[in-house]
């Protein structure tokens, strides 16, 4: 029972990386808004596009590791992962924007990859 749950929520989080990743490619500003800090009119793009590259591999290594590798493996990549929202929930609250983004996005997702992580060590 505990299987099914473990990876598909893993798959869920590497797919939703994946379409993050696309959309900051796709439509940076829109993303940075979405992000809880928004771009400055002035530029900044590459770094938004360095966000979306970052997020994009780590979806697709992520779905490559479930497809590929064991549930151990999975675990260890997902507990290393759960720090990107981590350290985006400082950012957001560092450059001005709300805690509600912060710790309702960010954090939370930090806190779902890191559930899932102990689902997937306890296989």
């Amino acid at each position: 029972m505990l299987t099914p749950v473990a990876y598909g929520l893993a798959i869920v989080l590497s797919l939703f990386c994946v379409f993050i990743g696309a959309r900051f490619l796709l439509a940076p500003r829109a993303s940075a808004a979405g992000y809880g800090v928004a771009a400055t009119p002035d530029g900044g793009t590459a770094y938004l596009t360095v966000k979306g590259l970052r997020d994009l591999s780590y979806g697709l290594l992520g779905l490559a590791l479930i497809a590929f590798t064991s549930a151990d493996a999975v675990a260890w990549y997902m507990l290393v992962v759960a720090l990107n929202p981590l350290g985006d929930t400082i950012v957001v609250l560092r450059n001005g924007g709300t805690r509600a983004v912060a710790f309702g996005i960010h954090f939370a997702t930090a806190v779902v990859i890191l559930v899932d992580a102990a689902l997937l060590f306890a296989l």
